[in-house]
């Protein structure tokens, strides 16, 4: 593997470190040996390994959330590979910029050159920004390398993924972040330069706390190293200072990224399964990352007819009573609201058929816009609407034989169609022997009407 010593402007070197740069960029790697984690890509023998080492990337994903080495492997590869290499930020460059720079990248190919072009955060770039990468990369003008947190079948253009191979990274393990700090004191590019002493268990505290996040932990190495007492060069770690660093753990929520869906979808799943320690552990984990407790009790009324219905409909009353809670209370004081409501809901009994009433119902609806409401039940408001027929032959249900009209309701395509089917969960049960009770009337009605 060649070593570059022109890497790109992105990725400081070695040379240029000094006090003020932070311990995570001192510390980046500079070689794939180097790398924390990942070994299931850059192992021994492993394909993305061998694909840098022989200097042929195709053009590539790196998904996987923050602190976990994207732009690490990007300055890997940077410093190794005999290609052009260019970076764009989402942020600064526009389509005018990217067409420049992928016209003299269609140069140096005609001359046998590749450019490999390293966007990180990919996500961040628009539909058009990510459309004027698509020509360069379909003719083999470039190899790009795009960099996310987000999940790219739904943030990056599908045009566009299909010509690149996606890695996922996975957050790094605490015996991998653990090594990393230990490495991180030794280095001359970290601490190696002083002397810092500092437990083994507080090490391991700190890499628990990181959350699987490579810069997390070094920030927060130098975060406690920092504010530790220093005599006679040596600076002694306590485990006072370090619980001073890490008082309050960095959840890895994003409440306007993919981490956000999975995270309600996962309360969701848990309250309909019936299992309220994981429905509050999810609820927690939303509220303690900043979530807005209202969308949370939106969320929840939502879930309390779709999933608990008529088997329960007190679910209905205690969701929105929690809504309301949350409004005049607000966090934190609310989570106890929204733990009441969410507990409640996965004790509850189930049933979706409101849900799936709607729905079929909806599918008619769509697809039969032109069914006309029949004339017994149509509103005669006016003389003419009277005189056309409107209204004729509607009875009122509360003056009739068990509340109940002789009356057809459905247009006439649709007599006869049945959108709601009770479940016998909970006070369902009462509701579909009532529902079966009104059905063998309705028929006796019918009946006479035959008979007479």
């Amino acid at each position: 593997m060649r070593k570059r010593d022109d890497a790109p402007d992105l990725f400081v070197s070695a040379k240029e470190f000094d006090e003020s740069t932070p311990l995570a960029e001192r510390m980046r790697p500079q070689t794939l040996d180097e790398v924390c984690g990942q070994a299931h890509l850059i192992g021994a023998g492993k394909v993305l390994r061998t694909l840098i080492e022989r200097d042929t990337v195709p053009s590539m994903i790196f998904w996987g959330p923050p602190g976990v080495g994207k732009t690490t492997l990007a300055t890997v590869i940077a410093r190794t590979t005999d290609a052009r290499f260019i970076t764009f930020s989402a942020v600064t460059s526009g389509i005018k910029e990217i067409k420049e720079v992928m016209g003299k990248a269609d140069e140096a190919r005609a001359y046998g050159q590749k450019t490999i072009v390293f966007v990180d955060e990919i996500h961040r770039f628009n539909k058009a920004q990510q459309d004027a990468f698509l020509p360069f990369v379909e003719r083999g003008s470039i190899i790009l390398i795009g960099a996310t947190t987000e999940n790219p079948s739904f943030e990056v253009n599908g045009a566009l993924l299909s010509r690149c191979k996606v890695f996922v990274l996975k957050p790094i393990s605490e015996d991998d972040l653990a090594a990393l700090l230990r490495r991180a004191i030794t280095d001359k590019r970290g601490f190696g330069e002083k002397r810092v002493v500092i437990a083994d268990d507080l090490i391991r505290a700190i890499a628990v706390f990181a959350n699987g996040d490579a810069r997390a932990a070094l920030s927060t190495l130098e975060m406690v190293a920092l504010n530790s007492d220093e005599t006679d060069g040596v600076i002694s770690v306590t485990e006072d200072s370090v619980e001073q660093c890490i008082s309050r753990k960095s959840l890895l929520y994003d409440k306007s990224g993919e981490e956000h869906y999975n995270i309600i979808s996962a309360l969701h799943k848990s309250m309909r399964n019936s299992d309220p320690d994981a429905a509050v552990y999810w609820l927690a984990r939303m509220l303690e990352g900043g979530e807005d407790p209202l969308y949370v009790a939106r969320r929840v009324t939502r879930f309390a007819s779709e999933d608990v219905g008529l088997a329960d409909p007190r679910a209905l009353e205690i969701a929105v009573a929690a809504y309301h809670a949350c409004h005049f209370i607000g966090m934190p004081e609310c989570t106890v609201h929204l733990a009441e409501a969410v507990i409640y809901l996965s004790l509850a009994p189930k049933s979706n058929s409101s849900y799936i009433a709607y729905e079929r119902a909806k599918k008619d609806a769509l697809s039969r816009t032109a069914d006309p409401v029949p004339l017994a039940i149509r509103n005669a408001a006016t003389k003419l609407m009277k005189e056309v027929g409107y209204g004729k032959g509607y009875r009122l249900a509360h003056y009739e034989e068990n509340k109940i009209a002789d009356l057809d309701c459905l247009p006439d395509a649709l007599l006869g169609t049945e959108y709601y089917t009770p479940t016998e969960e909970g006070v369902e049960a009462r509701i579909k022997a009532r529902l079966a009770q009104i059905k063998a009337w309705k028929a006796e009605l019918k009946k006479r009407r035959k008979s007479d």
